[in-house]
């Protein structure tokens, strides 16, 4: 086991004086039981219930009030109720309805105890068969390891000092270029890191990969309603991996024979599931952003690692070691995708990239990033300055004077100039600080 960032995050959850019970979402196998199992150290108690199994489930369904429930928790458990700051976790708690609805008695009647939710299945059922109790929990989302956690998991502490410092010095960029190159081959899936790291050995990774991916297929039939979506659903998981980073229609996707209503729900239903995100175009360059849903959304997987094996690159990334280099680009678009993402705190975050009004003018901006009162463009590139015309033109329409690129070379602040002439400050960030964007744009822009 390494260290999650998001255990800070818990600590401060566990200070709060109206603490709520916290309910972990993500995907299955992002790591929710590690993370919970390295929080109990901070615990003079730690219970643990699976409800994926009958005797820890049948304390729920049969008990009565909360206070026999927490009667039969404590006493099957062999723990003290009274024995000192406690942390129960109920894992895979869409088993049991009634443990869901008790989740606001813990919050009312059990204020002494420290309450963790999850599951992996949680996302897709919460609309249709479960209802959790409004306003009394918390959420926050499980996502794949951060390039922050793979640097901490290597053991590599100076490295990972320099880069949440956001300040590199010239000797360290070749070093952190090649640990981040590393990283987008394997991904941040916990399990492929672990096993990478006792073995070296990316032949070994491609069983972990192909189970993962089937076990999302053998969850389809909980998250579809009925058949038609779990073939669809079905589809989508053996086939959405090659299309990531690329703008997809629901229409017949991926060569299918199925039709956009049926296709569009299933897609909404593992984004619910935190298994992809729909990344959406905005047309506007000033706060508040409308997402653009009539128009064709981005695909952006759960993981890097499970794209590359699915679409066959990891070859190509080990033998090119240029990630903006493969796959058109999309591997370092979706890569920093992935790390912008991870910064943001909230089930109900959001990516979106920029598209001109004009529906005939070809301009897309990869990333947009709002910004205390700017909404910043990111782009993701190899190239010149004066090739980033998509940028240039988001530039000419903003009423600020910033913009990001994202790329294999060193931090630099330079000098710009936009295709039509408006001046502007191109922040040009390593690979390698996508996930410290807030710290960059705070040190730069303030």
């Amino acid at each position: 086991m390494f260290n999650r960032t998001i255990i800070g995050d818990l600590l401060k959850w566990s200070k709060e004086k109206d603490r709520k019970p916290l309910v972990l979402r993500g995907a299955r196998q992002t790591g929710k039981t590690t993370i919970v199992k390295l929080f109990s150290q901070y615990f003079k108690q730690y219970v643990y219930l699976n409800l994926e199994k009958e005797e820890d489930r049948n304390i729920f369904d049969t008990s009565g009030t909360i206070q026999e429930t927490l009667e039969a928790i404590f006493y099957l458990k062999e723990a003290d109720r009274h024995g000192g700051k406690t942390l129960l976790f109920i894992d895979e708690i869409q088993n049991s309805p009634k443990a869901v609805a008790l989740l606001r008695y813990f919050y009312e009647e059990a204020k002494d105890l420290y309450v963790i939710a999850a599951g992996s299945l949680l996302e897709s059922l919460i609309d249709r068969t479960i209802s959790f109790p409004v306003g009394r929990v918390d959420y926050l989302p499980v996502r794949p390891c951060s390039f922050d956690e793979f640097l901490s998991a290597l053991e590599e502490t100076k490295s990972l000092d320099i880069v949440q410092e956001a300040y590199v010095p010239y000797y360290a960029h070749a070093k952190l270029n090649k640990l981040f190159w590393q990283f987008t081959v394997l991904g941040g899936m916990p399990e492929v890191i672990e096993d990478f790291l006792e073995y070296r050995d990316y032949n070994r990774l491609k069983r972990i990969y192909e189970r993962l991916i089937i076990s999302y297929q053998d969850d389809v039939e909980k998250y579809a309603r009925n058949d038609t979506m779990a073939r669809v659903i079905h589809y989508i998981i053996g086939s959405a991996f090659r299309y990531a980073g690329s703008r997809i229609t629901f229409e017949k996707f991926g060569d299918s024979p199925y039709r956009s209503r049926e296709m569009g729900e299933a897609f909404r239903v593992l984004e619910k599931a935190m298994l992809l995100q729909l990344v959406y175009p905005v047309t506007k360059v000033r706060l508040p952003l409308e997402e653009k849903l009539r128009m064709s959304p981005k695909l952006l997987m759960l993981d890097t690692g499970m794209v590359n094996h699915s679409a066959g690159l990891q070859k190509e990334l080990i033998l090119s070691r240029q990630i903006d280099q493969v796959f058109k680009g999309r591997i370092a678009e979706h890569i920093a995708g992935q790390e912008l993402l991870v910064r943001m705190p909230s089930v109900r975050s959001k990516l979106n990239f920029w598209v001109p009004k004009n529906i005939n003018a070809q301009a897309e901006v990869d990333y947009v990033c709002p910004w205390k009162d700017m909404v910043i463009p990111i782009e993701v590139k190899s190239g010149t300055t004066g090739r980033l015309r998509s940028l240039h033109r988001f530039v000419d329409e903003a009423p600020h004077d910033w913009a990001v690129r994202v790329y294999s070379g060193k931090f630099r602040v330079e000098d710009a100039k936009t295709i039509q002439g408006k001046k502007f400050k191109l922040i040009n960030v390593p690979f390698y600080l996508t996930g410290q964007m807030d710290k960059v744009l705070q040190d730069n822009i303030g």
